[in-house]
C-alpha cells in the first residue's frame, strides 16, 4: 500500500470536553454565584431592617373640659310641705291642736347666672319663682279647755319666690353647690268652723305675705351641649302668723291663734339652658 504522508493523514487529535474542562469552568461559575448573592444580599437586608411604612394615625384635640360661666334660664317642679304640726300651734285660750303636715305639688322657673374660676370654683346668683296651687286642705284641730272644737282650714302656700346666692365646685360636667338668701311667701286666708256651727270668719290674718330665709344644696349635670339637669333641696324659714277670730258667743270669740316655728321645704328637679358669654 502506498504510504500516506502525515499531511493526508487524518485529523484525529481534536480534544472533546471531558472531566477536566469542566473543572476549569468551576471557578468562573462560584465567582458568578457569589456576585449574585452579593447583589442580592442588600436588598433583602433592607427589607428586614425597614419594614413598610406604616401611615400615622391622624391626631385628634381632646375636648376641653365644660365652663359653667353664663347666664341660664330653665324650669322646675316638685314637692313642697310645711311643719305644720300640733306643737306649732298654740292659742290665748289653751286650746289642743292637731294638724298632720301639708304636701303640696309645685312647679315654676328660675333665672340666673353663673362665673366659673380657679378652675373648679363657681359663684353665682339665681332668682326661682314657683306656684303652689293648693287643692287640698289639711283640716287643723283647736279643742278648747271646754272641749269645744273648731276646724280651722289649712293655710296653704299659695307662691313662692326665692332669691340666692349660689357657691359650688364642679367636676368638668357635674357642679355640687349650696345656696342661701331671701324667700317671699304668700298664703291663702283661712276659715274657721266651731262647734258643728257655720264658718265663721278671723278678724286678722297677720304675715300672709311673708318674707324669711332661705338655705339650700343641690347637684346639677350638664348632660348635652348648654342642657343640664338638677336636684336641689330648700329649707323656707319665715316669720309667725296670728289669727285673731272675730268676736262671738263661743270661748273661741277674740281669740288669738299663733302659728310658729312656721317654715317650708322643697323638693325640685329642673332643666337649666345655658346661654355662654
Amino acid at each position: 500500500m502506498p504510504r500516506t504522508s502525515k499531511s493526508q493523514r487524518p485529523i484525529t487529535g481534536v480534544a472533546k470536553p471531558g472531566k477536566s474542562g469542566r473543572a476549569a469552568d468551576r471557578p468562573a461559575q462560584f465567582i458568578a454565584l457569589a456576585l449574585a448573592l452579593g447583589a442580592g444580599a442588600p436588598s433583602a437586608a433592607f427589607a428586614v431592617d425597614f419594614p413598610a411604612p406604616v401611615q400615622a394615625p391622624v391626631y385628634k384635640e381632646p375636648p376641653g373640659a365644660y365652663n359653667w360661666t353664663g347666664f341660664y334660664i330653665g324650669g322646675n317642679f316638685g314637692a313642697a310641705w310645711s311643719g305644720l304640726s300640733g306643737t306649732t300651734l298654740s292659742d290665748t285660750i289653751g286650746s289642743g291642736f292637731t294638724a298632720p303636715t301639708n304636701v303640696q305639688f309645685m312647679g315654676g322657673g328660675q333665672l340666673g347666672v353663673n362665673d366659673q374660676f380657679w378652675n373648679g370654683i363657681v359663684v353665682g346668683g339665681e332668682v326661682m319663682f314657683d306656684a303652689l296651687p293648693a287643692a287640698g286642705n289639711t283640716p287643723i284641730t283647736a279643742t278648747a279647755p271646754d272641749g269645744t272644737a273648731a276646724f280651722i282650714g289649712t293655710v296653704n302656700s299659695r307662691w313662692l319666690t326665692t332669691a340666692t346666692v349660689r357657691v359650688g365646685y364642679v367636676w368638668d360636667r357635674v357642679l355640687f353647690y349650696g345656696k342661701g338668701g331671701g324667700a317671699w311667701v304668700a298664703t291663702n286666708s283661712p276659715t274657721i268652723t266651731i262647734g258643728g256651727g257655720p264658718a265663721a270668719s278671723f278678724a286678722s290674718v297677720s304675715n300672709t305675705n311673708s318674707f324669711g330665709y332661705t338655705a339650700g344644696f343641690g347637684l346639677e349635670w350638664a348632660f348635652w351641649n348648654n342642657w343640664s339637669l338638677r336636684a336641689e333641696y330648700d329649707f323656707i324659714g319665715l316669720n309667725n302668723q296670728t289669727y285673731t277670730v272675730s268676736p262671738g258667743p263661743t270661748i273661741f270669740g277674740a281669740d288669738v291663734i299663733t302659728y310658729g316655728q312656721r317654715n317650708v321645704s322643697i323638693m325640685t328637679a329642673a332643666v337649666n339652658y345655658k346661654f355662654g358669654w
